[in-house]
């Protein structure tokens, strides 16, 4: 861990103009620098530095931050790489933590592991360009899916020879320990427990590299047709290779796909390559396991949008559906394309060629709606029942995505696809993100009061919940309020006692937390934070809500990500809240008033939006009223009404709930 002290000086050391101009050539516009952004393509510069502020902006792309939020961008690093790239280059020495014994131990044998598995790498290499077998069987496959040499060696594509132990007595010669050749996966102990056998012999080798482009590990292709062999095989998972973490020509695919901010994912090692040798190199491939979240964030980190990429095989595309939920749920843009029947990635690019490949990419992508509809459309106007199943499996897929606006598009899109309400639509997502948004804490959410509840707000005369068209309403200044609460106070006791004790009426009482209460009133209302950085805190709360209040406070502080960590900072060395200064002049500790303050900062924020709605609503009603739209006039009215009324309910619970 990089100490806070290390963090500071590195974050005052670093000049902004400095870091960015050794990337980027900026010009001088009065007290600002200007450039045409490294972030995407534009001819006119609208990217701005300020040295005052010490942060960067495009007004085209819409990127942001300071030095480190630079480097971390346009080298593609996580935080502490990026942290510890400005520490060399102003001089500040940067230290994780002390290296234990152990640390030692485990670094020493990562280091060893990913040393032999380079010798393998060049091992094999040779094989295939040097021996008899390697040229004729290896060399000649390659050439036969249409591989130059060009491609071979860009991707260090080998041949294992066919001796049962050639590799692993090759390594033990070189100085290499028997432990790590074990250890790699590239060699198996015979039963003895004395000498070691090789894992791959007689098979193409496909290196899988990383991030960085070292060589983590193998998948080893057989050629013979002896079905009593496997096709395929690939090396177990080790110190430095996990399979759910590892993506196949990440590494030679990240400058393009961070340059065309778009990914094509495929299943296999071959449908990579085949891409790259028709000049499609922005593709990765998950290679044969089911995708994952961890594979998901890594293509993240340089584009926003994947297009998956399927065979014309209906039923291992039904099977392989959840990936592209999986996508969604991580806030990619989704696109889907589908071969000819009898055609995969590889054999239509080898066919086709470099022009048609593009072009029949372009022209073919289509939306995930359009492609989930279609492809589960079947016999469904016949049958209610499958039209219904349906509709489920794309509104399942709406849900999980994370941005509203996106959700709101989709649902548009879907109403008119499949000739129903937007409405009905809506109320089935909000219903299934309910559920799933906060796993088993989504549970504290119940139709009727617990016993033993106190009701702080009467029901509303117009229905249980506010109105949807308030829900979308937003109030920063409100959500920042509640926030507070949440990361200072969340775990504290908000009202109840003990399980032990006993109501009156013989009820159990309830003790409910700040965090249990705030999450009650947000979803009973369907209401989001707004604010996507605050959302995001928001989210991730109720992940991490079981470690108990100071561990809490202490992972958002050292959080990987510097926005949260300086919006978290803001809000716990906020000596009160917003409610509280405005009401409260004495010196009463904050914690011993949240049975009122936090009720009253519910009922502030949910005054702020309804007052913002309502303004809205009336300035639509002045515009319907010139346009002479009576019908839209009737309809505004009835909103007018309804938020008068909620106005009105709010003002009196202001007025009780005083401190």
């Amino acid at each position: 861990m990089i100490s806070k002290d290390t963090i500071e000086r590195i974050v005052d050391a670093a000049e902004i103009v400095d870091v960015i101009s050794d990337f980027v050539a900026l010009k001088r516009r009065g007290a600002n620098y200007t450039a045409c952004c490294p972030f995407h393509h534009e001819k006119t510069p609208s990217f701005s530095v300020s040295p005052s502020k010490g942060i960067f902006k495009c007004f085209g792309c819409g990127k942001a931050g300071n030095a480190v939020n630079f480097v971390m961008e346009h080298e593609h690093m996580g935080y502490v790489e990026a942290l510890k790239y400005l520490g060399r280059k102003y001089g500040i020495e940067v230290q994780d933590k002390d290296e234990t014994e152990e640390d030692a131990r485990n670094r020493l044998k990562s280091e060893s592991i990913m040393a032999v598995t380079q010798f393998a790498s060049e091992f094999y290499q040779k094989s295939l360009w040097e021996t008899d077998q390697g040229i004729s069987i290896g060399l000649g496959y390659f050439k036969g899916r249409g591989f130059d040499n060009e491609i071979i060696k860009k991707f260090s594509l080998g041949w294992a020879p066919s001796g049962r132990d050639t590799l692993s007595n090759a390594a033990l010669k070189a100085g290499y320990k028997k432990e790590y050749l074990v250890s790699s996966g590239l060699s198996v102990e015979r039963d003895s427990g004395k000498d070691v056998a090789d894992r791959f012999y007689e098979r193409v080798m496909f290196p899988i590299h990383s991030i960085s482009g070292r060589v983590i590990a193998f998948g080893g292709r057989t050629l013979r047709t002896d079905k009593a062999i496997a096709k395929y095989i690939n090396s177990p998972e080790t110190e430095i290779y996990i399979k759910s973490k590892s993506l196949y020509g990440i590494f030679q695919a990240k400058s393009s796909i961070a340059k065309l901010q778009k990914c094509y994912l495929v299943e296999g090692y071959t449908d990579v390559i085949s891409f790259h040798k028709a000049g499609v190199e922005n593709v990765v491939a998950s290679s044969g396991t089911s995708l994952t979240t961890e594979q998901i964030r890594l293509i993240k980190r340089f584009a926003p949008e994947v297009s998956v990429l399927y065979d014309g095989d209906p039923a291992g595309i039904k099977a392989s559906l959840r990936g592209i939920d999986m996508l969604l749920e991580e806030g990619l843009r989704v696109k889907v394309v589908l071969f000819p029947e009898g055609e995969d990635p590889d054999s239509f690019a080898n066919k086709k060629g470099s022009e048609e490949l593009k072009r029949f990419l372009q022209e073919s992508e289509e939306d995930f709606i359009a492609f989930k509809t279609r492809l589960l459309s079947g016999e469904t106007k016949k049958d209610p029942l499958k039209r219904a199943q349906l509709i489920s499996e794309v509104v399942s897929s709406i849900a999980v995505i994370p941005d509203a606006i996106s959700r709101a598009v989709y649902i548009e899109e879907c109403s008119l696809r499949l000739n129903i309400s937007e409405e009905i639509l809506t109320d089935e997502v909000k219903k299934i993100r309910k559920k799933k948004q906060y796993g088993a804490y989504g549970q504290l959410v119940a139709d009727k009061p617990e016993p033993g509840m106190p009701q702080y707000f009467p029901p509303l005369e117009t229905g249980e919940k506010l109105p949807g068209f308030i829900t979308e309403t937003y109030c920063e200044p409100a959500e920042k309020e509640l926030l507070y609460y949440l990361l200072k106070f969340g775990e504290y006791k908000l009202y109840g006692t003990d399980n032990s004790d006993q109501t009156e009426d013989n009820h159990e009482k309830i003790t409910i937390s700040v965090s249990q209460f705030i999450l009650n009133e947000l979803q009973n209302d369907e209401l989001e934070l707004h604010n996507l950085i605050y959302k995001k805190i928001f989210d991730e709360y109720y992940k991490v809500r079981e470690y108990g209040q100071e561990h809490i406070q202490k992972h958002f502080i050292n959080h990987t990500d510097p926005e949260i960590v300086n919006v978290v900072l803001d809000l716990l060395h906020q000596e009160h809240s917003l409610t509280i200064k405005i009401f409260v002049e004495s010196v009463t500790p904050e914690e011993q008033m949240l049975s009122v303050v936090v009720p009253k900062s519910i009922l502030i924020y949910k005054a702020k939006i309804t007052a913002i709605a309502y303004q809205e609503v009336c300035s639509r009603l002045a515009e319907a009223e010139t346009a002479k739209d009576s019908q839209l006039q009737s309809q505004l009215l009835e909103q007018v009404q309804v938020l008068m009324h909620i106005r009105n309910s709010f003002s009196k619970e202001l007025k009780r709930l005083t401190i």
